[in-house]
């Protein structure tokens, strides 16, 4: 089978990675006496890995904007660490939450614009449904099951 030559354009790409790598294993030997005092908490493997993200940034460009958000929601999603904002409990435009509570089934409908249909009312949130139905203050989120029972 024979193979195929490299475009000029893949050389250069492959050129630019190997620059890339270059810099990488440069900033391993890299000492401290570079830097005029040690940092107060030095992590080495974190600024070697940031530093390499940029120099392929550069060199090739960054993400789109929908690609960074989207990796940024599943790291919050997947992420161990709470957050001071927890996040938000959505459910699908069109979808209809069910729940019982005394005894009796409460049904909202959720709308494309983000609000609430309860009882043939328009609502904000959820959380004023929860209130309706019960009288007392509770979480929308948790009173229709769209919050784990240990989540924040």
């Amino acid at each position: 089978m024979k193979q195929r030559s490299i475009t000029p354009r893949e050389q250069r790409s492959l050129d630019q990675l190997n620059a890339i790598q270059c810099k990488v294993t440069a900033l391993h030997d890299l000492k401290d006496a570079h830097f005029p005092r040690r940092p107060i908490h030095p992590n080495r493997k974190f600024l070697t890995s940031r530093l390499s993200h940029r120099f392929q940034e550069l060199v090739f460009g960054t993400l789109p904007q929908s690609t960074r958000e989207r990796l940024a929601d599943h790291g919050q999603q997947l992420s161990k660490i709470k957050s001071k904002t927890p996040l938000k409990a959505v459910a699908m435009p069109g979808a209809t939450l069910v729940r019982e509570f005394d005894g009796k089934e409460y049904r909202v409908q959720v709308l494309a614009d983000g609000r609430y249909e309860y009882n043939r009312q328009i609502y904000g949130s959820l959380s004023a449904i929860a209130k309706t139905i019960t009288g007392t203050q509770w979480s929308g989120p948790a009173f229709f099951g769209l919050k784990a029972k240990g989540e924040a």
